[in-house]
């Protein structure tokens, strides 16, 4: 009597444990998310470094910049470096890469559009294993360096960037909240 005792405890325990898996499951369903990547602002850290920190650095403020992004499969990024094929697609539609950052200065009361040459063609890594396809979502940092000249005039600046995946698809263009930078005079 008392082995099948033991099996119908085994066999309870196994359903309620069976029964807590099923519930902890349900409870993560994949999120259903446009095959559009949609990006938000999340926010800038600034940090001042001081000459000499690095090898023959002069006084620089590093900005980091940090985007919200969300992908319904899974296709943001590239593999890294991409082939002269691939650079050609994104040249061919558009003339940048998967990130694009535009930077605006305020000048006399009013935003101008700067022509920064180092943001022309801008990639970031794979944000996903390869072959795996789904919905992500997370953040990006790109950082930016402001030099300080003998002399340097500190200005406002603000951003408008935008995300596109493998299938160049394009996200939402995003404006940043503006943030005092050094420009070497």
């Amino acid at each position: 009597m008392k082995p099948l005792h033991n099996i119908k405890l085994i066999v309870s325990y196994c359903a309620l444990l069976g029964a807590l898996v099923a519930t902890v499951t349900a409870c993560f369903n994949e999120p259903d998310y446009s095959n559009v990547p949609q990006i938000e602002f999340k926010g800038f850290s600034k940090y001042t470094l001081e000459a000499g920190t690095g090898v023959g650095q002069q006084r620089r403020d590093s900005l980091v910049i940090t985007i919200g992004f969300k992908d319904g499969d899974g296709d943001l990024g590239n593999n890294m470096p991409i082939s002269s094929a691939e650079e050609d697609r994104y040249m061919q539609a558009g003339g940048w890469g998967n990130y694009q950052i535009r930077t605006f200065r305020l000048e006399n009361n009013q935003f101008r559009e700067l022509a920064n040459t180092e943001d022309r063609f801008m990639l970031f890594p794979r944000l996903a294993r390869e072959g795996k396809t789904g919905p992500i979502e997370g953040s990006l940092d790109l950082w930016k360096i402001y030099q300080y000249g003998r002399t340097s005039t500190n200005y406002r600046v603000k951003y408008r960037i935008q995300v596109r995946d493998r299938a160049l698809n394009v996200s939402n263009e995003i404006e940043t909240d503006t943030i005092t930078v050094p420009y070497a005079n």
